[in-house]
Formats: C-alpha cells, structure tokens, sequence
C-alpha cells in the first residue's frame, strides 16, 4: 500500500513542476511578445514624422512584429490601447518622467524632449498653401529685420533663433492650442502670449543671445 502511495507521490510530484514551469514560460514568452509589438509600433513612429500617427496600425505593427494581427489584439484590445503602450515606450526612450515635475525643472526636460523629437524625420504636417506661405514668409522677414534692428552685433544664428521663436508665438496654431487644449479663453490666450513676447523683448533689449 505504501510502495503505491510513494508511486503516486514519484508521479504527481514532476507532473505539479512541470505545470509550474510550462506556466512561467508561457508568461515569460507572452511578456517578449507584448514587448516585441510595442517595440516595433515605436520603431514605425522612428520613420515618420512625430505627429504621423496615422501610420501605427495594428496591420503596420503586426508585420513588423512579424506575427498575426490577431495576435496584437490579444495583448491590445483597440489600436488606442496599442498607441498607449507606445507612447509610454516613446516616453521611457525619451527618458522623460513628468511625474512630480518641478518649475526648476521645466527648461531641462524641454530640452531632454525636443531632442528625442529631433531624431524623427521632420516634415510640414500638411503642404503649404501658397497664399499662406507667401505670407508667412512676409511675416518671417518682418520679424528679422525687427530683430536685426537691436542686435547688429549679433550673429546670424542667433538672430533668427530669436525671431523664429517669436514667430512660434504669435502664431495662429499656438493660438489655437492655447484655446482649444488649455482651454483658456481668447483674451487671457493674447495677453499669455504677449507677456512671453515681451520678456523676449528685454531679453534681446539686453543682449542676452539664444545660442550664447
């Protein structure tokens, strides 16, 4: 009686750790999986310009992964779960952590992050209409002969630093976001924008160079 019971323990015994390590693995190869997706969905971003979302479908990343589309939507219900985990990895690549972001802070992580966008293609997100860049031509040169004016020694890099930063400024874009996605009303936005146009303004006033 006791040799069969010791049989069955010999028996059950391999049987529970093979259970037990078939489901490590099974874990193990589903985390590589997940993670072989969401590199290759930021590795498509890497060629295209930043702002090309566009271009991550879970039929692009699939393939590029090399498995079934299937397959991605069983580790991500909905391309918005798949763009998620992407943007996290863009994030961790960009080594970017906004999590208790300090004032003092600010102009370091500015910096960290338009650095990892300057290794994305760089590309108008929609061809110029020709009206349009006429006048935002005119207004580029307006800004550098306003520039020049009160820094003659400058360089020229630093000029147009400084006149292209104004340009961002009081551009109808940065206008729109202010409204739309900050959500602050159209005369607090013109005053926002006019206060940093101004600090600019002694800053060049004092001659205070971007690029010195």
């Amino acid at each position: 009686m006791s040799g069969r019971q010791g049989g069955r323990g010999e028996v059950s015994e391999p049987r529970r750790a093979r259970r037990r390590y078939d489901s490590a693995l099974r874990r193990e190869r589903a985390a590589d999986t997940r993670d072989r997706i969401v590199a290759a969905g930021a590795g498509l971003l890497h060629g295209f310009p930043i702002w090309n979302w566009r271009a991550l479908t879970v039929p692009a990343v699939a393939q590029r992964a090399a498995v079934a589309e299937r397959t991605v939507y069983r580790y991500f219900p909905s391309e918005r779960d798949l763009r998620d985990a992407v943007m996290t990895r863009l994030a961790e690549e960009a080594t970017v952590d906004l999590e208790g972001l300090r004032l003092d802070r600010v102009q370091e992580v500015a910096a960290r992050i338009l650095q990892y966008v300057s290794t994305f293609p760089i590309a108008p997100r929609t061809p110029p209409d020709p009206t349009v860049a006429a006048a935002n031509a005119r207004q580029r040169e307006a800004l550098l002969t306003a520039v020049r004016q009160a820094t003659t020694r400058w360089p020229a890099a630093d000029r147009t630093i400084a006149a292209a930063v104004l340009d961002v400024l009081w551009s109808p874009v940065s206008f729109e976001r202010l409204v739309t996605e900050w959500g602050i009303e159209a005369q607090d936005a013109i005053t926002g924008v006019s206060w940093v146009i101004g600090l600019i303004q002694q800053a060049l006033e004092m001659g205070r160079r971007p690029l010195a």
